[in-house]
């Protein structure tokens, strides 16, 4: 039975180990850039086990589990599970993290943000369950630096997030059922750090319109799934135009995406995973079109048809081993 001292007592864990689930996001789609995103349905798993004994230490199993970082100060699952101790004034207890992954890396699906999630809600439920949802979700923002990722992450669903007067106001995009999500991931990586170097610092104020425009359509286009909506609203000056000359093969698999019924396409986050929208009749077309576009130009890419995340993170408590 796991044991961690909160406040003046120690609180004997029933459960002493905690799984949590945490699904893939897209942020952006086209105009929504750092402000809107959805959760997908792959995920990353994250087990936390209390030790009585030894040294908190990492495992990872999955695709490309040997590129994860296992030296706890340098892995950003065990810094967010540390941040929410530090949060509430505890010592972070010695832990075993085992990941299981499902989400690629470094190819614009949130792999950081499930990370993230991952270990401020284990280290939350570890605890008793101290911060709520939203003083999580604020953490999670905090570390991330921007909402787009973490918090359709933290509760699912297609969430667009803005400052209020009093913290972040968050809220639910309707995802039209008909509307379905392609991702395209090819085997290159982009890094975030590289995809931002390419931004503009100022925009002209047609490009701010065209923005402001297109992301209220797109609103309303992914609530009632209209065609129309869908295919003029899936464009964006802000971030697109700079990003793609990075994406090799971009303009082919976007011009294949549409020829096969996809009403458009964008970067998913900051690449180089690209997005289609399309709905269920042309679904498998899009699919195997997008893998053929980049098939002929000699890249190895994984497209899947996926679906909305509406839950975010979930829990599994468990008595440990």
């Amino acid at each position: 039975m796991g044991c961690w001292t909160i406040d003046s007592y120690c609180v004997q864990m029933p459960n002493s180990s905690v799984t949590v689930t945490v699904p893939a996001t897209t942020a952006n789609l086209g105009a929504g850039f750092d402000c809107i995103g959805a959760a997908l349905s792959i995920y990353n798993e994250f087990k936390f086990t209390l030790l009585s004994e030894g040294k908190t230490h990492i495992t990872a199993t999955g695709k490309e589990a040997e590129r994860v970082n296992t030296n706890i100060q340098d892995n950003l699952l065990y810094q967010s599970f540390v941040k929410l101790c530090d949060r509430i004034g505890k010592t972070p207890p010695s832990v075993k993290m085992e990941i299981g992954l499902g989400v690629p890396l470094a190819r614009g699906l949130g792999s950081s943000a499930t990370a993230i999630v991952g270990g401020l809600v284990a280290a939350n439920v570890l605890a008793g369950e101290p911060l709520s949802q939203s003083e999580v979700m604020d953490l999670a923002i905090e570390i991330e630096g921007h909402p787009d990722n973490v918090v359709p992450a933290l509760i699912g669903g297609c969430r667009l997030a803005a400052t209020g007067a009093s913290g972040w106001e968050i809220c639910d995009i309707p995802w039209h059922e008909s509307i379905i999500p392609v991702v395209a991931i090819p085997e290159f990586e982009l890094s975030t750090a590289e995809a931002r170097q390419v931004l503009p610092t100022e925009i002209s104020r047609a490009d701010a319109i065209f923005n402001i425009s297109h992301l209220g359509l797109l609103l309303r286009g992914l609530e009632t799934g209209k065609q129309n909506w869908l295919q003029a609203s899936l464009q964006d000056k802000l971030h697109q135009p700079y990003r793609k000359s990075l994406i090799q093969g971009y303009d082919k698999v976007s011009a294949a995406a549409i020829s096969a019924g996809a009403f458009g396409m964008v970067i998913s986050g900051a690449g180089p995973t690209l997005l289609a929208l399309t709905d269920t009749t042309h679904a498998i077309d899009v699919v195997v079109a997008m893998a053929s576009a980049w098939q002929e130009l000699a890249i190895k890419a994984e497209v899947r048809s996926l679906a909305i995340e509406t839950q975010g993170a979930k829990v599994i408590k468990g008595s440990g081993e």
